[in-house]
């Protein structure tokens, strides 16, 4: 049994498919079957059922994947405890990124990073915070950047900035400036993201009410917050935006925009990873580049933080 024949299998049971899982490991796909094959061989126990479609693990291989990663996670820890002594910082490292974050923090910081640290190998995914979850524990992912607090035993969790939660709403043009509050939201008029993204929970846990359908023309919910800001352009609602997703808007635009009293609504985004700990070196720097970045772009502390968990 070796390690290599291990990480074969969890990636295996990852894509339930051989041919994509030797495409994820850089080895052909005879090399890869042949290796679980020989362990399978040397157990005496089948790990995954062949007849299935897509591929899946037997009750046994359940188990053993189980114990296969964390395995694998502690010889990860031996090649971390070298490089950290070492004060290398390189490597491939790979982490996830919720959708609403995306494509405001990571045109600020990724330049910057990549030339700071050409030695460490970013792959970078955009993933919803349930699968941002499931991949930092079954170790597809070495960090995520996420909502917080998700109240998760097996999660670490630095805070890289409070993102304040602004309404956009053109009804409001050319009226007064004035701070809005809470309660003046009515979550029947919201324009909101579809299901899976924890900006949607986030407005609905600040609304504290569900949303009413029996009186409505439509319901609508977007993936995207251009899509949302082109609707109630269009007269069919307001919506709540994160605060770095109003910086790039037309100056006409953002006359719609009304931020909230004091303390404002907010988001807590957050560096996370496994209580591991595993490439510490590696996490660290980014946070360091990040924050160093994000700091000349919010500036709020007084603010409320609001839950991303659905319900809370």
């Amino acid at each position: 049994m070796t390690i290599t024949q291990l990480k074969y299998v969890l990636a295996v049971a990852q894509y339930q498919n051989f041919t994509k899982a030797a495409d994820k490991v850089f080895v052909t796909q005879p090399t890869l079957s042949m290796q679980i094959q020989k362990l399978e061989d040397e157990l005496d126990v089948q790990i995954f059922d062949r007849s299935k479609k897509p591929i899946e693990l037997t009750e046994t291989g359940k188990k053993i994947v189980n114990q296969a990663r964390n395995i694998v996670n502690e010889s990860d820890r031996i090649q971390d405890i070298v490089d950290q002594e070492k004060g290398f910082i390189g490597g491939e490292f790979k982490i996830g990124v919720i959708p609403t974050v995306m494509p405001t923090l990571l045109p600020m910081f990724l330049a910057n990073f990549v030339n700071k640290y050409p030695k460490v190998k970013l792959r970078i995914e955009e993933l919803t915070t349930e699968s941002i979850i499931d991949s930092l524990l079954d170790g597809s992912i070495d960090a995520a950047i996420a909502a917080t607090p998700l109240k998760n035993d097996f999660i670490k969790e630095r805070v890289l900035y409070y993102e304040p939660f602004v309404a956009y709403d053109p009804r409001l043009s050319g009226k007064p400036k004035t701070k809005i509050k809470v309660d003046e939201i009515n979550v029947d008029d919201l324009l909101l993201l579809e299901d899976g993204h924890c900006f949607k929970d986030s407005i609905l846990n600040l609304c504290r009410n569900s949303r009413d359908t029996d009186g409505e023309r439509f319901m609508l919910e977007s993936g995207s917050f251009e899509t949302l800001i082109k609707l109630a352009d269009e007269g069919l609602g307001m919506t709540l935006l994160p605060y770095l997703n109003t910086m790039d808007l037309p100056e006409h635009k953002k006359e719609n925009l009304r931020f909230f009293e004091d303390p404002s609504p907010a988001r807590e985004v957050s560096l996370i990873f496994h209580k591991s700990e595993l490439k510490m070196q590696i996490i660290e720097a980014l946070q360091n580049v990040i924050t160093g970045v994000i700091k000349g772009a919010i500036a709020f502390q007084n603010v409320q933080i609001v839950s991303p968990i659905s319900g809370k």
